[in-house]
């Protein structure tokens, strides 16, 4: 793989790179640093990313952003959203490649729950 993101929020106006929030997106992790007089800084690892989505509005269009949207399996943020980044249909295919490569690192099974439990209360072992 082999290549890495640094990527900045953006203000939709323009693209212009005013905040304070920077996205690091490396082979293993996801980073997000945000805040300018309180730094917060949020890892999510890449075996966690079941999915990726990528939004684009008009005006994103326009001024060549993207919005990436990551589904994960992390506690903090399940929902992880790099808002008007630029380059990020390049992100989001980076995104899913390195994901599955560190599952199958890993050897990490993504599983759904389909709510398909049985009831083994009941004593019903019927063929």
């Amino acid at each position: 793989m082999g290549a890495e993101f640094i990527e900045t929020k953006r203000w939709l106006f323009f693209g212009l790179p005013f905040t304070f929030t920077k996205y690091y997106i490396k082979e293993n992790t996801i980073t997000i640093n945000s805040g300018l007089l309180k730094k917060v800084e949020n890892d999510c690892y890449m075996y966690k990313v079941q999915d990726v989505e990528l939004i684009t509005t008009l005006m994103e269009r326009i001024f060549g952003l993207g919005t990436v949207i990551c589904y994960t399996g992390d506690t903090t943020h399940p929902k992880l959203v790099l808002s008007h980044i630029r380059n990020s249909k390049a992100i989001k295919n980076y995104i899913l490649e390195a994901s599955e490569q560190a599952r199958m690192r890993r050897r990490t099974l993504n599983t759904l729950d389909i709510g398909a439990e049985a009831d083994i209360s009941e004593g019903d072992f019927s063929d």
